[in-house]
């Protein structure tokens, strides 16, 4: 069976959050078990309670996609350099620090990033990014792109996907996922 784990952002973001719930009902009635629990830390999101958490808590493995917003979608990259995994959803996604303390004090960005071997443990990676997202300069989100060959969506009116205003569904993603499925 296909199972999805949802990540929420730092920031004290919660599963019950935005699109979460909409997200989880929908892919459930598709037969996909879902998971979309309170990752620990919430504050700082800290790659030393939340990769351990995915892998001994969650169990993420090669039946698993991961669909992460924001610090989310990075664990989701983290974890995808040192397992394998079906798939993932990045959503709002960055890879350096942006100049930000919080996320300098998050860990995943104290060495390199593997490209080669997040694409290796996976069958696919896609990619939501936001051009007015007030966080995320949008060439982060296209060089990751880059990087990765994600498959990619650029919204020029979702900002950061519910980090910065309440998005109660994602009809967008949801199509994209069954696509996948």
């Amino acid at each position: 069976m296909i199972r999805a784990i949802l990540i929420h952002g730092n920031g004290n973001s919660k599963p019950t959050d935005n699109w979460f719930p909409y997200l989880k009902n929908e892919l459930e009635k598709l037969g996909v078990e879902v998971e979309a629990p309170q990752f620990p830390d919430t504050q700082l999101a800290r790659s030393r309670y939340w990769l351990p958490f995915l892998e001994k808590e969650l169990q993420a493995d090669e039946k698993t996609i991961i669909i992460g917003h924001s610090s989310g979608a990075i664990a989701a990259m983290r974890y995808a350099e040192t397992h394998r995994i079906l798939g993932s959803v990045l959503i709002g996604s960055y890879y350096t620090d942006l100049g930000y303390e919080n996320e300098k004090l998050s860990g995943y960005f104290d060495t390199p990033w593997d490209w080669e071997t997040i694409k290796k443990n996976q069958k696919w990676i896609i990619q939501f990014a936001g051009a007015n997202d007030p966080w995320i300069p949008i060439e982060e989100a296209r060089l990751l792109h880059d990087y990765l060959q994600t498959e990619y969506y650029e919204f020029a009116d979702q900002g950061h996907f519910g980090g910065d205003y309440h998005k109660e569904t994602f009809p967008e993603l949801l199509e994209v996922l069954k696509r996948k499925l």
